[in-house]
C-alpha cells in the first residue's frame, strides 16, 4: 500500500511529512528547505513558480505573486474585503460569487493557487520516497467553517491527491506531542499562525487524543502583525521624506519583507534596524529608509491584535468545562508563538510556562503524517476524536436558527430531528442550512439551500419532514430532508463557496497533471542545455590548450561541432541537444588521445594517462622521488608554547 503523507498547508509556509518505521519524518523540499513558502509566482515569461523561488521574485513581481490564499479558500468575494486590502494582487469576483484571483493573465480560484503548493509538496515527497504519492492528510485550522474544508479537499483533488482525511491543526499538533504519552493530561494547542488563530482544550493519553472544545479566529494571524509594521513604516517615512508609498507595489513588498524580517528579529533581539536603500525617489533623487524599531514600541503596536486570542481561549476553556489550573500542558503552534510577549500572554493567561518541546512550525504536519500513519495501518492503537467548531442547523418559521448539531460535537455523528409546514397544503419546503451560533438564521454562514418538493397538500403543522445532519470524519456536511408521509427524500452535500462544481474540479486536475508533464518536460530540455553548456565549455578549452597537438583538419570537425551544439542550444528539443552532444563527444575523441598521448611522453610527474595504470612500488614511479617531492621543515609547534 502506497505511503499517506501528512501536510501542513498554512497561509505562510507548508511543509509535509511521512511515517517511516514508526516515526514521523518531515520530508525536506527540492531546495532542501523543512518549510515551503506558501507563495505562487506568475513570471513575465509565463513560467509557473512556487515556493522560495516565487518568495524571491516577489518585489519585482508584485502583481503576479501569490501568497496567503489560505484567507481567500472558501470564502465568497463579499467576505474577503479585509483581506484584499493586504495583498497586492487582484482579487476579483467570480462567476458564483466567489473569490479568485487574477495572475499570469487568468483568472484562479483559491484551491487551484492551493493545489499548486500541495503539487510541490507531492513532487517532494515522491522524490524523497521514491515512489509515486496518492494520498493525503491535510490539516486546516480547526475554526475552518465547512465551506473551507471543501475547499481544501477540492485543492487537494486538483493536485492529485486523493484527501483520506482533513484534520484540525491544534489536534494534528496534540497527536505528534501525545503519540508517546502513557499517563492522561489534559493540554491547550494553543495555535497562532500565519493566517489564522485557534485554541483547542484536549485530553490525550494511552494513544487516545480527544478533543474537548475548539475556539479561534480564521482572520487573524502573523500576517496582521507584519501589516501593523507596514503602517508603520509608511507613516514614518511620510513624517520624515513627505513621500506617500502606500500605492507602490514594489515599494510595498520591500516593506512586508523588510517587516517580517524584523518581527522574528525582535523575537531574540531588544532592538533591530530596518534598512531599504533606495526605496522610492523623486525629483530631488532617490529616497532611503533607516529605522531603529525596538521590542517595546514593537509591543506596544501590536498589543491589541495579540489581545484578540484571549476571548476565544476563555471561550474553549468555558465549553470545555476547564479551569486554568486544570490544564497540564499549553503546547505552543505556528511562527507566531515565537514572539516574546505572546509567550508572556499564554504564560499569564494559564498560569504556567508554555511547553516548547514541538517545533512550532512542523509539529502539524507531523501530526497530520501520525494520521495518515493511523489510516494506513502503520501506526497502531491511536484513536483520535475531533469535533465540529460550529453549531449547525437550519432556518425555521420567523426566521430563526434551530440547531440540530452543537459545537464541539465529536464527529462523525448524525443527527435527525422532524419539522413541518408553516401553510395550510403547502407542498413543498425550502430548508436553509446554516453555520454559527446566532440566534437569527440570517446573521450566520449559509451553507446551502434545497427543496423537498411533492409534500402532500394537507393542513400546516400535519406533514412531518425529518431533516438529517450527517458530519463525516472530515467535518463535511451531508443534509437530508424526508418527508415521512410518502418517504419522498431530497439530499444536500454541502459544496464550498469556492464556486468549483465536481467538473471543473475534475477539469483543474487534469490541467494541473498536464502543467505538471509541462514543467517535467522544461526540466529535462534546462538539464540538456547545462549538459550541452558545460561540454562546449569542457571541450573549448581542451582545444585551446592542446590544439597544436591535433591536425588542422581535426581541430576544425571540433569548432564545427561546438557552433553546431551552440546553435542548437538555441532552441533545439531535448533530442536535438542530446545528439549535438554526442556528436561535439565524438570529434572531440581526436583531441582527447592526443592530450592522453602527450601526457604519456611527460613521464612519470604527469598524471597516469590512459595506457598508464597506477605504479607499483619498486617501479619508475618510485626510483625517482626527487622528480616532484619537495622536503619540508617540520616545526613542534609545542616548543614555541
Amino acid at each position: 500500500m502506497s505511503k499517506i503523507i501528512g501536510i501542513d498547508l498554512g497561509t505562510t509556509n507548508s511543509v509535509v511529512a511521512v511515517m517511516e518505521g514508526g516515526q514521523p519524518t518531515v520530508i525536506p523540499n527540492q531546495e532542501g528547505g523543512r518549510t515551503t513558502p506558501s507563495v505562487v509566482g506568475f513570471s513575465k515569461s509565463g513560467e509557473r513558480l512556487v515556493g522560495q523561488v516565487a518568495k524571491r521574485q516577489a518585489v519585482t513581481n508584485p502583481e503576479n505573486t501569490v501568497y496567503s490564499i489560505k484567507r481567500f479558500m472558501g470564502r465568497r468575494f463579499d467576505e474577503v474585503s479585509e483581506e484584499m486590502k493586504l495583498v497586492p494582487y487582484k482579487v476579483v469576483r467570480g462567476d458564483s460569487n466567489d473569490a479568485r484571483v487574477d495572475a499570469g493573465g487568468k483568472k484562479y480560484s483559491p484551491p487551484e493557487i492551493s493545489a499548486m503548493i500541495l503539487g510541490k509538496l507531492k513532487e517532494a515527497a515522491e522524490a524523497y520516497l521514491g515512489e509515486k504519492v496518492t494520498k493525503a492528510v491535510i490539516t486546516v485550522p480547526a475554526y475552518f467553517n465547512d465551506s473551507q474544508r471543501q475547499a481544501t479537499k477540492d485543492a487537494g483533488k486538483i493536485a492529485g491527491l486523493e484527501v483520506m482525511r482533513i484534520i484540525n491543526e491544534p489536534t494534528a499538533a496534540a497527536l505528534a506531542y501525545g503519540l508517546d504519552r502513557k499517563k492522561n493530561e489534559t493540554i491547550a494547542v494553543y495555535d497562532f499562525g500565519g493566517g489564522t488563530f485557534d485554541i483547542s482544550i484536549l485530553e490525550v493519553g494511552e494513544g487516545v487524543v480527544e478533543v474537548k472544545s475548539t475556539n479561534g479566529d480564521t482572520h487573524l494571524g502573523g500576517d496582521n502583525i507584519d501589516q501593523r509594521i507596514i503602517d508603520w513604516l509608511i507613516q514614518e517615512f511620510k513624517r520624515d521624506q513627505g513621500i506617500d508609498v502606500s500605492k507602490d507595489q514594489m515599494a510595498l513588498q520591500r516593506l512586508k519583507e523588510a517587516a517580517e524580517k524584523a518581527k522574528i528579529e525582535l523575537s531574540t533581539l531588544l532592538e533591530t534596524e530596518i534598512n531599504l536603500p533606495f526605496l522610492t525617489a523623486d525629483a530631488t533623487g532617490p529616497k532611503h529608509l533607516a529605522i531603529k524599531l525596538t521590542r517595546a514600541r514593537f509591543e506596544q503596536m501590536v498589543q491589541d491584535i495579540l489581545d484578540r486570542s484571549v476571548e476565544p481561549c476563555k471561550k474553549a476553556m468555558a465549553d470545555a468545562n476547564v479551569q486554568p489550573s486544570q490544564i497540564d500542558e499549553v503546547v505552543l503552534v505556528g511562527g507566531t508563538t515565537r514572539i516574546p510577549k505572546v509567550q508572556e500572554m499564554v504564560r499569564n493567561m494559564f498560569g504556567k510556562e508554555p511547553n516548547r518541546s514541538v517545533n512550532p512550525d512542523e509539529v502539524v504536519a507531523v501530526g497530520a503524517a501520525v494520521q495518515g500513519g493511523v489510516l494506513g495501518g502503520e501506526v497502531k492503537d491511536v484513536l483520535l476524536l475531533d469535533v465540529t467548531p460550529l453549531s449547525l442547523g437550519i432556518e425555521t418559521l420567523g426566521g430563526v436558527f434551530t440547531k440540530l448539531i452543537d459545537r464541539n460535537t465529536t464527529i462523525p455523528t448524525r443527527k435527525s430531528e422532524v419539522f413541518s409546514t408553516a401553510a395550510d397544503s403547502q407542498t413543498s419546503v425550502e430548508i436553509k442550512v446554516y453555520q454559527g451560533e446566532r440566534a437569527v438564521a440570517r446573521d450566520n454562514r449559509m451553507l446551502g439551500v434545497f427543496q423537498l418538493i411533492g409534500i402532500p397538500p394537507a393542513p400546516r403543522g400535519i406533514p412531518q419532514i425529518e431533516v438529517t445532519f450527517d458530519i463525516d470524519a472530515n467535518g463535511i456536511l451531508n443534509v437530508t430532508a424526508k418527508d415521512k408521509a410518502t418517504n419522498n427524500e431530497q439530499k444536500i452535500t454541502i459544496t464550498s463557496s469556492s464556486g468549483l462544481s465536481k467538473d471543473e474540479v475534475d477539469k483543474m486536475a487534469k490541467d494541473a497533471e498536464s502543467h505538471s508533464a509541462d514543467d517535467r518536460k522544461r526540466k529535462d530540455e534546462i538539464e540538456a542545455r547545462n549538459r550541452a553548456d558545460s561540454m562546449v565549455y569542457q571541450v573549448e578549452k581542451m582545444l585551446k590548450d592542446h590544439r597544436d597537438k591535433i591536425s588542422d583538419v581535426d581541430a576544425k570537425n571540433v569548432e564545427d561541432a561546438i557552433a553546431s551544439t551552440r546553435k542548437t542550444m538555441e532552441g533545439g528539443s531535448v533530442e536535438d541537444l542530446n545528439k549535438a552532444v554526442d556528436n561535439l563527444t565524438q570529434a572531440s575523441h581526436k583531441l582527447a588521445e592526443a592530450m592522453y598521448k602527450s601526457s604519456t611522453t611527460q613521464g612519470p610527474g604527469a598524471g597516469p594517462g590512459p595506457e598508464t595504470g597506477a605504479q607499483t612500488p619498486g617501479g619508475d614511479g618510485a626510483s625517482k622521488p626527487k622528480d616532484n617531492v619537495v622536503d619540508a621543515e617540520f616545526v613542534d609547534v609545542d616548543e614555541k608554547k
